[in-house]
């Protein structure tokens, strides 16, 4: 699947959505964990555990490590999806969805995301939620969220909820829920500014929760990635600013887009939508390239045929967008 991300370190980066900054102190803790790394790493994960339960709002024994957001969706996917079963995902929305369905033999069926609350559960093994949804930026309410989830829970369906950029909003996480058949998917990627690092959990209850710690590989945290992720989770002060922060500057990005000509999403994630209503993308990323600068094709994602996608950064950054594309 393609991917934002760019490897190339002189490309001031847009078409990841990474926060350009990091938690203090996570230099020290990553070069003490490093030394503690000549030992397997405790598979409890505890201090892991219990920062990832207080972050989300958990029991510390319903977090389940994972390397990275990416990993518990697809545990998430392993343990509910059988060969030649129905699972109900959004679209346009993050294309591993698919492909991991497709792995467990599954069948994906999309719909369309903001209508993806009116479908009837019933039938499905599994359906997926991303929420703000990737690309489009939008978080659902938390209350049609709840809706939706008793509706899977009458159908029989297991609802994945993927969270990944849940912590730039004060909405609550799925895990609040407490629902045996929901699972909540964590990435501490984006927030936190460490895509390299690979830390995440997921967070369920009863069977679903006991199937998911059985099927999780054992160590499946690197000492740093836990001890590091554990640091960050904890970092509350850090959390506030990054999204007011995200929050000032996506808004300051929407309406100096809307201004060039580019239809902009309303967005509550650490990103824009942009619809080339009247320019060609592809001129836009050749222009945006010319100037050292990678925004995200946003055509290879399902049903969009003229759409770019940027992330919000700092203050400099963006005016460096910003003169690039206007």
């Amino acid at each position: 699947m393609p991917h934002g991300g760019d490897s190339d370190p002189s490309v001031l980066d847009f078409s990841a959505n990474v926060n350009p900054r990091r938690p203090d102190g996570v230099g020290a803790v990553y070069r003490d964990a490093l030394d503690a790394a000549t030992r397997y790493p405790d598979d409890e994960y505890p201090a892991f555990r219990r920062a990832a339960a207080d972050y989300v709002g958990c029991e510390a024994d319903h977090v389940v490590p994972t390397a990275g957001g990416l990993a518990a969706i697809r545990l998430a996917i392993e343990v509910t999806v059988a060969p030649g079963e129905d699972v109900l995902l959004p679209a346009p929305s993050f294309g591993e969805y698919a492909r991991e369905v497709r792995l467990q033999g599954g069948e994906p069926r999309f719909r369309p995301h903001d209508e993806l609350f009116a479908a009837d559960p019933e039938g499905y093994a599994l359906a997926i939620v991303c929420t703000p949804n990737n690309p489009t930026g939008d978080a659902v309410a938390p209350d049609a969220l709840a809706a939706f989830a008793r509706r899977c829970a009458d159908a029989g369906t297991t609802l994945l909820v993927d969270e990944a950029f849940l912590g730039y909003t004060n909405v609550p996480s799925a895990a609040t829920l407490d629902l045996e058949h929901v699972v909540a998917a964590r990435s501490l990627t984006k927030l936190f500014g460490l895509p390299g690092l690979r830390a995440g959990f997921a967070v369920a209850t009863g069977d679903l929760g006991a199937a998911l710690q059985t099927a999780r590989p054992a160590w499946s945290l690197g000492t740093p990635a836990a001890r590091v992720g554990a640091h960050c989770l904890r970092d509350d002060a850090f959390v506030r600013e990054s999204r007011e922060r995200v929050r000032d500057e996506r808004t300051r990005l929407r309406d100096a887009l809307a201004d060039a000509g580019f239809t902009v999403a309303p967005s509550d994630a650490p990103f824009l939508l942009l619809e080339c209503v009247d320019r060609d993308p592809n001129a836009v990323l050749a222009d945006a390239r010319r100037e050292g600068i990678a925004i995200r094709d946003a055509r290879t994602f399902r049903g969009l045929e003229n759409h770019l996608r940027v992330a919000v950064k700092d203050r400099a950054a963006n005016d460096r967008l910003l003169e690039a594309l206007t």
